[in-house]
């Protein structure tokens, strides 16, 4: 369900692409939608989620279901008034927030900054209902039906593609009509959820009471975790922020790279760590040290099998991807070979940004949010140093490049902090893993460096010619590399984590 939402996640920025280019109105745009999505990823699908789990599992199996229901109406009730509140705040204070996230547009008192404005006011609820949809996914999640919450973005590609190309031509501008399509999504995702909510008979009936000893758990918990699991969101924020102030186009070639990137971030990252939190949660309040650390064990072992390949494959078909995916309508050759530029320093640090998503839910299982946060600062003042450093030399590449350097010293300190503390080690196997990588990642480099044509000719090639040879391409790549495993030894036993 996760690799659908994203494959329809790129057919979506195919649109906008299409439609609005790298233009200063798709500038605004991307800013607009990404303060209150990354607000949602900070409360919603971050910090809320981290520490909204582990309580529910705990409940869950210590508790019966009526104490279960109490929880869940608590916690829909303090989420839901505090949003509201929020979100009220935020559409007042529109033309202050349009200043503090793009100080770029405010000083130049563009177009741009009043677009920002006008779309934040519309935007801005997006976040309450999509973090009451995050809500709903969590508890989901925590009774193992994943399939639900990981479908529901689905709703928002489609709804925004739907309004580029119907609704589009009804507004002045064009533009605003995406905006609209934020808000409808986040209306359709909620209401999605609500029949199998039902189904599991813990459908929310919001009380307001702050004071509920499961809520004051979750509210502690949340307070460090907002820095913690969501510092590559503080980083790429202060990315737009930055490019904002760079020349137009800069924000639009951030975000398109970013989106490719956040392709296999998405399908399998955040998929592994959404399976693996419950689960740790529960080996944690069962005191199952062992199952605890094969589980993690398991999780680094599945992104290095995936995010290896997919992050030498980014770096080496940047351009490729970027021309048969966006170069159409109102995207230039000169934005596609920016965005490029941004999207291989995405991808060097695509390794860190998984591993950081599967780490930090070692830490959130076990109810520590105080740890990650002090590593999540140390990473965000790092990239902030890294950003100022490399800015003035490589422009948005520099801002990428940074993001990608804040991320592995996250990582490696994530990593460092579970090993110290003994609840994660390394099982059996792992250097004949590594050398089956090696060799397999290596195989898949050489026919992909061997096939691939030069970016004239892609240019050159029209759709059907870019989507034919990209498919060959990926359908090479992955052949080799999954025959070269096969040929090392690997089996499909070996994938699977021990029951």
């Amino acid at each position: 369900m996760t690799m659908l939402s994203r494959i329809l996640g790129l057919a979506r920025d195919v649109v906008t692409a299409s439609y609005f280019g790298a233009s200063g109105s798709a500038d605004a745009f991307f800013v607009a939608f990404k303060i209150p999505n990354f607000l949602r990823r900070l409360f919603a699908e971050g910090a809320f989620s981290q520490a909204f789990v582990p309580v529910l599992s705990e409940y869950r199996s210590q508790r019966d279901l009526a104490a279960v229901q109490q929880l869940v109406n608590r916690v829909a009730g303090t989420l839901g008034s505090s949003l509201i509140l929020l979100s009220l705040l935020a559409v007042l204070a529109a033309p202050v927030l349009a200043a503090l996230f793009a100080p770029g547009f405010y000083l130049e008192q563009s177009e741009r900054y009043d677009l920002v404005v006008e779309m934040l006011r519309i935007t801005f609820p997006y976040l309450l209902l999509i973090s009451l949809t995050a809500f709903a996914g969590a508890i989901l999640n925590s009774y193992e039906r994943f399939a639900v919450p990981a479908f529901t973005p689905v709703l928002l590609n489609l709804s925004l593609i739907g309004s580029a190309i119907l609704l589009s031509p009804l507004f002045d501008p064009p533009v605003l009509a995406l905006a609209w399509g934020v808000l409808i999504a986040g209306g359709l995702q909620l209401l999605f959820q609500m029949p199998f909510l039902l189904r599991l008979r813990l459908l929310p009936k919001p009380v307001l009471d702050r004071r509920d000893p499961g809520v004051r758990r979750i509210l502690k918990l949340m307070v460090p975790a907002l820095f913690g699991v969501s510092v590559v969101q503080l980083n790429l924020l202060l990315d737009t922020i930055l490019a904002s102030t760079l020349q137009t186009g800069s924000v639009s070639w951030l975000y398109y790279s970013d989106r490719l990137s956040e392709l296999p971030l998405g399908v399998f990252g955040i998929a592994i760590a959404t399976v693996i939190l419950p689960s740790l949660s529960r080996r944690h309040a069962e005191q199952s040290a062992d199952q605890f650390a094969h589980t993690l064990d398991w999780a680094v072992r599945m992104v290095l099998l995936i995010g290896l390949p997919a992050a030498l494959a980014l770096l080496l078909l940047a351009e490729p991807m970027i021309i048969t995916l966006f170069h159409y309508g109102a995207l230039t050759d000169r934005d596609v070979m920016m965005a490029a530029m941004s999207l291989r320093a995405y991808a060097c640090g695509l390794l860190a940004f998984m591993l950081i998503k599967v780490l930090a839910t070692g830490y959130f299982s076990r109810q520590d949010t105080r740890t990650p946060v002090k590593i999540g600062i140390q990473a965000a003042l790092a990239n902030m140093v890294f950003n100022l450093a490399l800015i003035g030399p490589f422009k948005h590449v520099g801002l990428a490049a940074a993001t990608s350097m804040s991320a592995y010293l996250n990582a490696g300190l994530l990593l460092y902090g579970l090993l110290k503390l003994k609840v994660f080690s390394w099982q059996s196997g792992w250097g004949l893993m590594l050398l089956r990588l090696l060799l397999a990642n290596g195989a898949m480099v050489g026919v992909l460096l061997w096939l691939s044509a030069e970016s004239d000719q892609w240019l050159a090639w029209g759709l059907w010619s870019r989507a034919a040879q990209m498919t060959l391409l990926v359908a090479a790549g992955v052949s080799v590399y999954g025959l070269v495993l096969v040929l090392c030894g690997l089996r499909l036993r070996h994938l699977k984590a021990r029951a």
